[in-house]
């Protein structure tokens, strides 16, 4: 086992996941990659012997088993989930929520968010010695809701019950959780989201500022670096200027 820091991230193969998973490989930490298709993953670890590669489902139960089990078997300790995987759904309200897009967006942001923090959890929990950090991708949409967004913003509100649930629980074993509330990181979803400009509450359309995702990545460094005795339960990035503060 290598006495360097380890840290598992999901949604690794782009957007967010990548440029914190290069963050984090760059900082000397033992990163596993893990994320649907092989290929992009490959292309987020090349140039890293600390990376390991594991393509997974998250939304499939024996899929989170064996990737948290290879990395365990790699790296054999977990000091960081950076449990990133998301998606932003139908484009609806909750009138004209499709029951399959309802199901599956929330399969993907909240059931496999749980399951993965679920087994990041008890590794923290049981390693020697105990502890560690869990950072779940909230959104702004955790706080405030963009017009129809029912699905998305609906399982963000989740997001930020499950972190609240981590940092209480986790008191006795050393474990933190931070909610990492994000605002328009310029990542393909964003792209498709405010490209030809992003609907407002008043029904206009308005082209809105965007951030890099290398920046996000910096803050998740700064994160995962903290000393355990220090908790962020909650932090708010967003790109300066977008429509967040007065939303509406």
């Amino acid at each position: 086992m290598s006495a360097a820091r380890s840290a598992l991230v999901t949604g690794a193969g782009s957007g967010i996941g990548r440029a914190c998973a290069r963050a984090l490989l760059d900082a000397g930490w033992n990163v596993t990659l893990a994320g649907r298709r092989r290929a992009p993953l490959e292309e987020t670890a090349a140039g890293f012997g600390a990376a390991l590669v594991v393509p997974a489902d998250v939304t499939e139960p024996a899929d989170v088993e064996r990737l948290f089990a290879g990395h365990d078997e790699r790296f054999g300790r977990l000091d960081l989930l950076f449990n990133n995987a998301g998606t932003f759904g139908p484009s609806a309200d909750v009138g004209g929520l499709d029951e399959a897009a309802w199901a599956a967006t929330l399969a993907v942001n909240v059931s496999a968010a749980v399951r993965c923090a679920g087994a990041a959890f008890r590794r923290m929990a049981a390693q020697h010695p105990p502890g560690g950090r869990i950072v779940n991708n909230g959104s702004v949409s955790a706080q405030v809701p963009r017009p129809r967004s029912a699905a998305y913003t609906t399982t963000k509100h989740a997001i930020a019950g499950l972190s609240k649930s981590i940092e209480l629980d986790g008191r006795a074993h050393g474990i933190s959780c931070t909610e990492l509330d994000l605002g328009n990181a310029r990542t393909e979803l964003v792209d498709d989201l405010v490209g030809d400009g992003a609907l407002q509450a008043d029904g206009r359309r308005l082209v809105e500022p965007t951030m890099a995702a290398d920046d996000v990545a910096r803050l998740v460094l700064a994160l995962a670096e903290l000393p355990l005795s220090v908790s962020v339960p909650q932090l708010t990035a967003t790109a300066a200027g977008m429509p967040f503060i007065g939303r509406g």
